[in-house]
């Protein structure tokens, strides 16, 4: 099969070139380019310790995005076979002397091991400037931020290390990009409608009534189930057990767990800095849509951490599946493209919000271009997991079922600034190439699409008139405040994933893992209207995207394929195995054998009555485990009338 993905474009960010002359590699794209305008104000000391996580390259990274591309796709003989995480690291991670060589390098050097990890794709150590520079042949260097309020270090120079060493990227050179949340507070006071049953009596939409929209019906819950949020803040435990007290249905029940990184405290920031605002959001967006729950993990790296600890991390933990980000960070880089492509190998699924500030341009002179490493909008386009864009939801009554949807758009159109625009962000990568599985979609070029590079975003949910307590107790945010942004969307997709993976846990105990093929595989097929909600009304446009996006029918770079619709796209994701039916009866001497269709692995069990329309039926015998398509039992004949029947066992 061909390989999964490729990366594509002029601007080689995370790859490895020789220097001229020398007998050093220098690896690109740790230098902001801002730096070719900026006068440097110091030196950063040589005695300030710093933290880096040192990427070293994948064994196969062509072979393992071919696995994810056929352990993904719904008509392959492997789909959802996934690895464990020993086997990926035997086939595709670095070697075990890799590993060992970029130990001794950053001893040599005086940089001292502060975390090691089993996939040996990162190597986290701490030093001295004086050493880190030593080490990378560089300067650190510290400049007056351009827009922010700060200032800020960076080297004068790409780090370079020896030809052989097996390194592709340092995170903690610089910290030019600071980890930025997509949660979307307050533009000022503006009337909606009351459709929600916020506790405040603001019409703000609240618990269940994002499952009334979205899975009308279920009984699923997301028991045994558990999210993993990327964050870069932390949470007031209050604020949390309080939403979840308020909404209900056994939210209290879920555990609520802290993984802290990066040397991070744990301490939620406030005031004019604080985001855990962003954090509250994610963990109580997740609940909202899965309120049975086993556990909601917080994986924290405060306000300087690095996204591959947090990621690897994530990575690591095989009881956690369903991922989600509300975060853009500096890139892409190759590391992280690593550890995406990682998580699909192993089965994990990731939801990642696609961003605020609608239409994603191209070209050097536009604000907001995807891609773009001056910007720090990554992931926003990375094509090894799932983007979210960004709905206004309209429910029936208060919060009792979906009405209809838009682009979720604050501010919006041909007029409106950067500084203004506020809409689900949607584009076409200008690194990534077109993944196979989206090349389904009809008329790509007609929405406004590539037809050769990645499309964004993949699916939606509502941005709009959310409910929220955070700061501590202090503050709800409700109709009147518009919090909102894709940072909802995201968490609520891997809530729902959450019910998908507890049918499937049920059925068996697979995975649905890396989404985004299957997904579009149902939205090319005669199911798309009753598994999607199809948003076609609304835009992201601003000044710089006059005519660039707009809504239509099926896929569009404003919500991607649309909402989930319910059960319909529980089903289709883990279809229910097929009701057993009764193949002839063997006679046999003294009695006869019942014979039914099966699949493998699942349990079955006999019943009979001697009425057709009695209410209690009696077991015959214990329930049958199914080793192939049939099963079958025997049993004597009797001189009364007996009726039969089977059960698919839960």
């Amino acid at each position: 099969m061909p390989v999964y993905f490729h990366w594509a474009g002029a601007v080689l960010l995370c790859g490895i070139c020789s220097v001229f002359g020398s007998d050093l590699k220098v690896l690109p794209g740790h230098m902001p380019k801002v730096l070719s305008s900026l006068a440097p104000i110091g030196r950063l000391a040589a005695t300030n310790q710093l933290r880096l996580a040192i990427g070293l390259p994948l064994r196969d990274q062509a072979g393992l995005e071919d696995f994810v591309a056929q352990v993904s796709d719904p008509a392959s003989p492997i789909f959802r076979q996934f690895l464990s995480r020993e086997e990926l690291t035997a086939r595709f991670g670095p070697t075990a002397q890799d590993y060992e060589d970029v130990k001794n390098f950053a001893a040599s050097n005086g940089l001292a091991l502060a975390l090691t990890y089993d996939n040996r794709l990162l190597l986290d150590v701490t030093g001295p400037v004086a050493a880190v520079e030593k080490a990378f042949h560089l300067t650190l260097r510290t400049y007056r931020h351009p827009t922010e309020a700060r200032d800020f270090f960076a080297p004068d120079t790409e780090p370079m290390v020896d030809p052989g060493l097996p390194v592709v990227d340092i995170l903690g050179l610089s910290d030019f990009f600071r980890p930025q949340p997509k949660r979307k507070g307050s533009k000022g006071p503006r009337v909606r409608p009351q459709i929600g049953t916020a506790p405040d009596g603001s019409g703000g939409l609240f618990g269940n009534d994002f499952r009334n929209a979205y899975v009308p019906g279920t009984t699923l819950t997301g028991a045994g189930q558990s999210v993993g949020l990327v964050e870069f803040d932390g949470y007031f435990p209050i604020d949390i057990f309080n939403y979840a007290n308020e909404a209900g249905n056994g939210r209290t029940n879920i555990v609520i767990q802290t993984v802290l990184l990066d040397g991070y405290n744990g301490t939620p920031s406030t005031g004019a800095d604080g985001n855990e605002g962003e954090t509250e959001l994610d963990i109580e967006m997740a609940m909202a849509l899965a309120p049975g729950l086993a556990k909601i993990v917080s994986y924290e790296a405060g306000g300087n951490g690095n996204q591959n600890d947090i990621l690897n991390a994530m990575l690591a933990n095989s009881s956690v599946l369903n991922l989600s980000c509300s975060w853009s960070w500096g890139g892409p880089s190759a590391t992280t493209d690593a550890i995406f492509v990682s998580m699909d190998a192993v089965g994990q699924s990731f939801f990642n919000a696609s961003g605020d500030f609608g239409a994603y341009t191209t070209g050097v002179n536009s604000k907001n271009p995807v891609d773009n490493p001056e910007i720090g909008g990554a992931p926003a386009s990375n094509p090894y997991i799932t983007q979210v864009g960004g709905t206004t939801l309209t429910m029936n009554g208060e919060g009792a079922s979906w009405a209809s949807e838009v682009v979720w758009a604050w501010d919006s159109g041909p007029n409106v600034s950067y500084d203004d625009a506020t809409s689900s962000a949607g584009g076409i990568s200008s690194y990534y190439s077109i993944p196979s599985w989206q090349t389904n979609v009809s008329n790509m070029a007609g929405r406004g699409g590539s037809t050769s590079f990645r499309n964004i975003p993949d699916v939606a949910a509502n941005a709009d008139n959310v409910y929220e307590i955070f700061d501590d107790g202090n503050d709800q945010d409700g109709a009147f405040d518009d919090n909102g942004g894709t940072s909802c969307a995201a968490p609520m997709w891997a809530g729902f994933m959450a019910l998908v993976n507890e049918q499937l846990a049920a059925q068996g105990g697979k995975m649905a893992g890396f989404v985004n093929p299957a997904l579009y595989v149902i939205a090319a097929g005669t199911n798309y209207a009753s598994c999607f909600h199809d948003v076609t009304s609304g835009n992201n446009t601003w000044v710089d995207s006059k005519t660039l996006f707009y809504a239509t029918n099926n896929y569009d770079l404003c919500t991607g394929l649309g909402t989930m619709n319910g059960t319909n796209l529980i089903n289709a994701l883990a279809p229910p195995p097929p009701a057993p039916s009764f193949l002839p009866p063997v006679p046999g001497v003294g009695g006869f054998t019942l014979k039914w269709s099966t699949v493998a692995g699942f349990s079955y069990q006999v019943q009979y009555s001697v009425k057709l329309s009695a209410t209690n039926w009696t077991n015959f015998g214990s329930a049958i485990t199914a080793t192939n398509s049939a099963s079958s039992i025997s049993d004597s004949f009797t001189n009364s009338l007996r009726f039969y029947r089977v059960l698919l066992v839960p």
